[in-house]
């Protein structure tokens, strides 16, 4: 299936590693250019990678999201690269550190960082692409949020209340953008092994007592089997395809919705 990318451009933010470099290879292997933003020292090397495996463009530019000045600093540095953008992916985002069940785990000083990633780098982004869409006539713009997002995930509030915000400011865009021949939707996913994931463990081993304690492993086995029913963990590459997908014109109309890729853990009737 072609799915029409020749000679578009995708922005990947935050796509250095995990779900965002698994959409720069998807948009790649369809034959887009692609320009990766993140916070990776690496990012420029990994582009160069990409542009060889699929010979297409790719440049690699280091970004901080939750720094306005810094996204408006790297549009410049894009544009003066590729010209134009027709297809954006927001991928960056970051968790506490902490495990935050109960919630009287955190403190309100644990809340700042995550919020001024997930939802202010969210809005930086955005308030620099959009126009640059409008100019030319339209896009698409896809925002990686969470399951975590849509059912209040306890394991760490922070990111949760953040992935709701993210879902929330994208319909708002998506309703306000229509009009000018650009669709926003979201995507979230659902149990993906990524540097997060571990995380998330990681915060959990920390606090619990020593003969409750288990491995990544034997813990991320046992919320699979309690939480999806599919049985089985989500990958980066299946989140990647469904991004890809939403992007193309053969989801023309598809804009301001949440999709999950999620094995099944939500379901809505």
């Amino acid at each position: 299936m072609d799915l029409g990318f020749t000679d578009h451009t995708a922005l990947i933010v935050g796509g250095a590693s995990g779900i965002g470099l698994a959409a720069a290879r998807a948009f790649a292997s369809e034959g887009a250019h692609v320009v990766l933003w993140d916070r990776s020292e690496n990012v420029s090397d990994i582009a160069a990678k990409i542009a060889d495996e699929f010979s297409i463009r790719a440049a690699g530019f280091l970004v901080d999201v939750a720094d306005d000045t810094s996204v408006l600093s790297a549009l410049t540095r894009t544009l003066q690269t590729v010209g134009r953008i027709e297809h954006v992916v927001h991928a960056a985002a970051t968790g506490s550190g902490k495990f935050g069940f109960p919630f009287t785990n955190l403190s309100p000083s644990d809340w700042p960082r995550v919020l001024s990633i997930n939802i202010m780098g969210m809005t930086h982004v955005a308030h620099a692409l959009a126009p640059h869409l409008i100019e030319h006539g339209g896009g698409t713009m896809v925002f990686i949020a969470s399951i975590a997002g849509q059912m209040g995930s306890p394991t760490d509030p922070p990111y949760s209340a953040s992935k709701a915000a993210n879902i929330n400011f994208a319909q708002c865009m998506a309703k306000d953008l229509a009009s000018k021949n650009i669709r926003v939707n979201t995507i979230c996913p659902g149990m993906v092994q990524t540097p997060l994931n571990r995380a998330v463990w990681q915060s959990w081993f920390n606090q619990a007592p020593d003969d409750q304690r288990l491995s990544y492993d034997e813990w991320a086995d046992r919320k699979i089997k309690a939480l999806v029913p599919i049985g089985k963990w989500q990958t980066s590459e299946a989140v990647a395809d469904m991004i890809v997908f939403v992007s193309s014109a053969r989801a023309e109309h598809v804009t301001g919705q949440t999709i999950n890729v999620d094995g099944g853990a939500v379901m809505h009737s």
